[in-house]
């Protein structure tokens, strides 16, 4: 996965259309360093379709509009995306009405997986900034 379908997904996730996501960046102002100028509206679209290559300068800003930490522009394994996902994935929000439903035994295997998931997230970050 390249960061572009990165920010694609956060933006799907998060329900912000490329548009709004485009404008919302040309509005921080950030400076190109080859340039000194703002990217436009258009030229933001390109990297969000991959047309254009992504400058690095840019990544504080599509942090900052996408309300995450830089360091999440760079995690491709999207089981750990991020902790948007359980307040508002359609899909978490689904299991979670679904787990009523569930027997004992289904919670507890449900459970010990997760717990393994998270583990291994919590390590995976440790080693990011360890």
């Amino acid at each position: 996965m390249e960061v572009w379908e990165k920010i694609n997904y956060l933006l799907e996730e998060k329900n912000i259309t490329k548009q709004e996501f485009a404008n919302k960046l040309v509005a921080l102002e950030p400076k190109l360093k080859r340039t000194s100028e703002s990217p436009s509206a258009q030229t933001i679209l390109g990297y969000l379709y991959g047309k254009r290559e992504l400058k690095i300068e840019l990544i504080p800003y599509i942090a900052e509009v996408l309300n995450v930490d830089e360091q999440e522009l760079f995690r491709f394994d999207i089981e750990y995306a991020t902790e948007y996902n359980l307040r508002y994935s359609k899909d978490a929000r689904e299991i979670l009405e679904l787990l009523q439903y569930s027997p004992k035994i289904m919670i507890e295997n449900i459970k010990n997986v997760l717990q393994k998931f998270k583990k291994d997230y919590e390590d995976g970050i440790k080693k990011v900034h360890g």
